[in-house]
């Protein structure tokens, strides 16, 4: 209610859209989109108009929305309950609904237009290394930077492509580079010119950085292993916690030089035997999709999107871009012809020409021959060692149905 006239507040949408009009009307030089993501927890009474309000694809073009899950309703799910939806301004409960009807809202909107994703925000919370500093709410658009109201996103990431020697993985040299980027990423904290000094302080307080990878499918196509296979899960498991635990010990390293974050009496760090600490998170896996077109190599922790495909530039001018691994593979087992790479550029995917051997079939998947679980257990695989979250898409074939979704999201 507002208070003044008596009425009745119109509620989370009616303002999305306001700042929806605004991103449109200040896109940067009018060209690059603007980005917002919306989060609404599930327990809002107005969640069912949130679940629904990107149906229409013409609506809120400037916004990832997506529904904030707690452990409460997930238990509600499974055990086909109703849930209460609660007031935000009193804390009160305004009414009981099917917990399994709205997940199922959730799962055929999902399903129909790719919206709303969902985020488990009690997980999140649990990986809150400030939890005395507030509750995280929301991400970044892309889903990998949790942050409380105010902090910045201060973001770097490795090519692992570059850290294979010899078949295995050079250990020593990927110690170096974390070491380097934890010093370099802090300095950055200090370097910025921050637009409002209220990001500055809160930025400041805590530190955050979050370094992160590019090049992960590259890395295993070098160490000879498939992007759905035990192996990758393992692969991704020990280098995430390699690269966290350097991370951490650089940062405490800084710390004995330059001091702790200022708001780590009461975090997680204090008191607890891990020590000093100049940074309250350390490691995040971004999307990285210009700078790992930059640096020549796969994006984030995905897998290959394509093994070779069309890239349109100016004036209608078409290139064939080949995989450069496959290319090399190619030409020294004999198979390589330049009529088969532009063949494989029609569909990006080698899986059906019977002319390539087939452990190099098995070894060279593309996003959408791997299935969703292996996309989720590869994301679960990096998010037990990173600090803040990972960015990473699960891809599904035309023909999939509101049941897959609904099982992606419950192994999730």
């Amino acid at each position: 209610r507002v208070l003044s006239t008596k009425g009745v507040a119109s509620g989370p949408i009616s303002f999305m859209n306001i700042f929806d009009v605004a991103t449109e009307t200040i896109k940067q030089g009018g060209t690059r989109r603007g980005a917002n993501m919306g989060i609404l927890r599930v327990d809002h009474p107005d969640i069912e108009a949130f679940i629904t309000c990107k149906n229409d694809t013409k609506r809120l073009t400037n916004f990832n929305i997506s529904v904030g899950l707690t452990d409460a309703f997930m238990e509600a799910v499974k055990e086909d309950r109703d849930f209460p939806l609660v007031n935000p301004r009193t804390g009160r409960e305004v009414q009981k609904v099917s917990a399994a009807r709205l997940f199922d809202l959730i799962v055929q909107s999902a399903w129909s237009t790719g919206e709303p994703g969902i985020i488990f925000l009690d997980a999140l919370n649990r990986g809150n290394t400030v939890p005395h500093l507030g509750e995280i709410e929301a991400t970044n658009p892309c889903g990998e930077q949790p942050l409380l109201p105010y902090e910045s996103c201060n973001l770097g990431s490795l090519n692992l492509a570059q850290v294979v020697k010899g078949g295995q993985v050079d250990y020593p040299a990927l110690g170096e580079m974390v070491r380097d980027a934890v010093h370099f990423l802090d300095n950055v904290i200090d370097a910025n010119r921050f637009p409002l000094d209220i990001i500055r302080d809160k930025t400041r307080d805590t530190r955050k950085i979050g370094l992160g990878v590019m090049g992960f499918a590259d890395m295993l196509l070098k160490l000879g292993i498939p992007y759905n296979s035990e192996e990758a899960v393992e692969v991704g498991e020990k280098v995430a916690a390699f690269i966290q635990q350097e991370a951490r010990q650089a940062s405490a390293a800084l710390a004995d030089q330059r001091g702790n974050f200022p708001a780590y009496p009461g975090s997680k760090y204090d008191g607890n035997g891990l020590g000093r600490m100049r940074n309250a998170t350390t490691t995040t896996i971004a999307p990285t999709g210009t700078i790992s077109i930059i640096s020549g190599c796969s994006s984030g922790v995905e897998p290959l999107f394509a093994v070779s495909f069309v890239r349109r530039v100016l004036e209608g001018t078409e290139l064939i871009e080949v995989h450069p691994l496959f290319e090399e593979l190619a030409k020294s087992r004999g198979f390589y012809t330049p009529e088969l790479m532009q063949a494989i550029a029609g569909t990006g995917s080698i899986r059906d020409f019977k002319e390539i051997p087939q452990d190099v079939r098995r070894l060279f998947v593309t996003a959408h021959e791997v299935s969703p679980q292996w996309h989720i257990r590869l994301q679960a695989a990096w998010q037990k060692y990173t600090d803040n979250a990972v960015s990473k898409t699960v891809n599904f074939p035309r023909q999939a149905t509101p049941e897959d979704v609904r099982d992606a999201y419950l192994m999730a």
